[in-house]
């Protein structure tokens, strides 16, 4: 099945796929801001570019913490959870997480939080992997949560 096969209309997959995408952006996001936010207010000399890599990676690793912890509590064992959270979309959450970085430089110029940059991010990075997590569930059936 291929891009052009599937159907693009079905509400319940758009459903699923934008709740599946929700925890994405929570889990991302805490790891994401919490980086920034700690350069932010310890005004710590370091390279812009350094502060949003780390941010990626701290941003990929609450997401995998969150869904580890997401599986336990629908009784995986741990090590099924943390299998299936590390081998979840990591295109998902990688785009999801660049794309929210990017707003975030074009915005403010990079590793700055701000009360009216925040949604946006929280935004760009919904909207970013939410087509890429329908077609990946009606293709595969796969759901990240």
């Amino acid at each position: 099945m291929n891009t052009a096969t599937i159907d693009w209309s079905c509400i319940d997959t758009w459903k699923i796929s934008a709740k599946n995408t929700m925890w994405c952006v929570i889990g991302c996001s805490i790891g994401d801001f919490g980086t920034i936010l700690f350069f932010q207010l310890s005004n710590i000399s370091f390279p812009i570019l350094g502060i949003m890599t780390l941010a990626i990676i701290n941003g990929l690793i609450t997401s995998i913490i969150l869904e580890t912890f997401i599986l336990i509590r629908q009784n995986f064992s741990f090590t099924n959870a943390v299998k299936i959270a590390t081998g979840m979309s990591l295109i998902s959450m990688i785009s999801m997480e660049i794309m929210m970085n990017l707003t975030d430089y074009l915005l403010t110029g990079g590793a700055i939080l701000t009360w009216w940059v925040v949604p946006i991010m929280l935004i760009v990075g919904f909207l970013t992997p939410w087509p890429y997590n329908y077609w990946r569930l009606k293709k595969f059936g796969k759901a990240c949560h």
